[in-house]
């Protein structure tokens, strides 16, 4: 066997970043298996390579026993011995049964076996290269479009955005580059799959950890995302240091870095509240931009009763209910909204007031 398909190995190794005793060892594999098929042969056998000179040499293996009984895996003891005087029972004895033709049939199977190799190594690669890019953003080109998908180019592999994960809001155009958040990875057996969307409450929370160097650095944490994507969003953050702003840092001097997500996201609204462990404090700083006047606390039921001014009410549902049901995601408590007037009428206010009575200034003032 020429020294060509050596050099060959070598190259492929070094161009595909493939390890070249995976090649080898499924080179050898190979030509085991193209042996035993094409000269129909059962014997246990080996295939010895030599890189240096560049040939091959098959060798039948059977073990030394006193019986005969499968000649195809053993030989007696009297043969062996013919073959060395130094072989004992249960020795394997190697015989070279290269056939003389076999050059041809070997090159066929290196071929198969190192196109196959190549391309599952290669899949490995882009796996390996990709898993570590789940829960992150990637910046791709959108390829082509259809009534189901977006293809979108990711540099080695090309993900489907499903329409379940596209921006309702949002028109994708061929050549367009967009950000997508990578949901999983998977190695198939057609190759790594990349879930990829636009929609995703991490897409937000990963840009902001993009646009904002004190997040980035842990000084600001983002404590939860709601979102619904391409209308109105919503994020809680927290400065463990109390110098520290979390909601102006997440904003940005004139609003430059909230206003790029923005941007990003064709113009998505974006709610920045600032996170409390106070039940009270955090359903209030989640409502915004309305004005809550008392927030009553279910603790069993996680559950809380919002009671605003009369004409803030409809500010505080929000249109079709969106500004109180993105403050309970974010949040994760049961918010029931109520007038000052329908609060009052109920007696949901009298034990508030009560508690305020000694003091100068009121809640309802």
């Amino acid at each position: 066997m020429s020294t060509q398909l050596f050099d060959a190995i070598d190259y492929l190794a070094k161009e595909k970043g493939i390890d070249k005793k995976i090649l080898m060892e499924a080179l050898e594999a190979a030509l085991i298996s193209a042996y035993k098929k094409n000269f129909k042969s059962a014997t246990n056998v080996r295939v010895e390579l030599n890189e240096d000179t560049g040939k091959m040499a098959v060798y039948s293996r059977k073990t030394i026993v006193d019986e005969v009984e499968d000649p195809q895996q053993e030989i007696p003891i009297q043969e062996a011995k013919e073959i060395n005087p130094n072989y004992e029972l249960d020795d394997v004895v190697e015989v070279e049964v290269t056939p003389k033709d076999f050059g041809r049939i070997a090159a066929q199977a290196a071929k198969q076996v190192v196109t196959q190799r190549v391309r599952e190594a290669e899949r490995g690669v882009i796996f390996s290269e990709y898993s570590d890019r789940e829960d992150d953003v990637m910046t791709g080109i959108i390829q082509r479009k259809d009534p189901r998908y977006v293809y979108v180019h990711l540099g080695k592999v090309e993900a489907k955005l499903p329409e379940a994960e596209q921006m309702p809001t949002e028109e994708y155009h061929v050549h367009d580059r967009i950000k997508v958040y990578v949901t999983k990875v998977e190695n198939t057996s057609k190759g790594p799959q990349i879930y990829i969307s636009r929609s995703h409450p991490g897409l937000l929370k990963r840009l902001f950890e993009m646009e904002v160097p004190e997040i980035y650095d842990g000084i600001v944490e983002i404590k939860s995302v709601a979102r619904e994507a391409g209308d109105r969003s919503k994020i809680s953050v927290h400065a463990p240091d109390p110098e520290i702003d979390p909601v102006g840092s997440c904003v940005g001097q004139k609003g430059q870095r909230v206003q790029a997500i923005v941007n990003e996201l064709k113009g998505e609204k974006i709610d920045i509240v600032q996170w409390s462990e106070d039940p009270v404090v955090y359903v209030s700083n989640a409502l915004s931009p309305s004005k809550v006047l008392t927030v009553l606390v279910n603790e069993e039921e996680k559950s809380t009763t919002v009671v605003v001014p009369d004409y803030q009410l409809s500010l505080a549902i929000g249109k079709r209910g969106q500004n109180a049901r993105l403050a309970a995601k974010l949040t994760g408590w049961k918010i029931d909204i109520k007038s000052e007037t329908d609060a009052r009428e109920e007696g949901l206010l009298d034990e508030v007031e009560e508690t305020y009575s000694d003091n100068e200034e009121s809640l309802f003032e």
